[in-house]
């Protein structure tokens, strides 16, 4: 992977639609190059956001009262909430880059990142036919770990990844996620039997060469 240090944002919890605000306002700043290419780290209060070929059948059921929003990311339903660090990436594509190109990227960095945590990750390449396997799964139990969604307008890219880090997963099991039937969701807590946000912040700003 080539060099591409990153500025680095930080927040806690932010409402997904207030912070799907502030994406489109730092994609805008970054395709008039008044934006350094960015990383913005943060959390989101109990969400599921689905692409627009999600099917209704993968829905959660209403009465567990958990909203549902469209996204403008490519991929399908996936969860957000406490306890899972959720990183936007707004980039500038290089010559030739495409948003897959860019996403295989991403997905070796967090996988250097978990390694470093001490969980041994890695991608999968899809089937043809398939549902995409885009993201990252644990190496030894086979769990995915980290669900990854981007689009990129006029060559910058927007909306990035969410890795489970110590929330609650039950959510997971109330929705098909992924557009994966049988996927077995897992955290940093989990695989390592605990695990500390601040450090996993900071792990994944380094792997992503990201510095305020």
């Amino acid at each position: 992977m080539r060099s591409r240090p990153l500025t680095l944002l930080h927040d806690e919890l932010v409402d997904y639609e207030k912070a799907m605000e502030r994406m489109v306002a730092l994609v805008d700043q970054r395709q008039r190059g008044a934006l350094p290419d960015t990383l913005w780290l943060l959390s989101h209060s109990q969400v599921y956001t689905v692409g627009r070929r999600t099917p209704a059948a993968h829905l959660p059921d209403p009465a567990h009262d958990i909203p549902v929003i469209e996204t403008t990311r490519g991929g399908q339903l996936t969860y957000h909430g406490p306890g899972q660090l959720v990183g936007y990436l707004i980039v500038q594509l290089g010559p030739g880059e495409g948003v897959v190109d860019y996403i295989r990227e991403v997905e070796h960095r967090l996988i250097d990142a978990l390694g470093i945590l001490g969980v041994a990750a890695e991608r999968r390449d899809t089937p043809p036919g398939s549902e995409l396997l885009t993201g990252v799964w644990t190496r030894v139990s086979g769990r995915k770990i980290v669900s990854i969604g981007m689009r990129q307008s006029r060559g910058v890219t927007s909306h990035g990844f969410a890795m489970n880090v110590d929330g609650d997963l039950e959510p997971w099991h109330w929705a098909v996620a992924c557009g994966l039937p049988d996927v077995d969701m897992t955290s940093v807590a989990r695989e390592l039997g605990a695990a500390n946000m601040d450090e996993v912040r900071r792990t994944v700003a380094a792997a992503f060469e990201a510095s305020e």
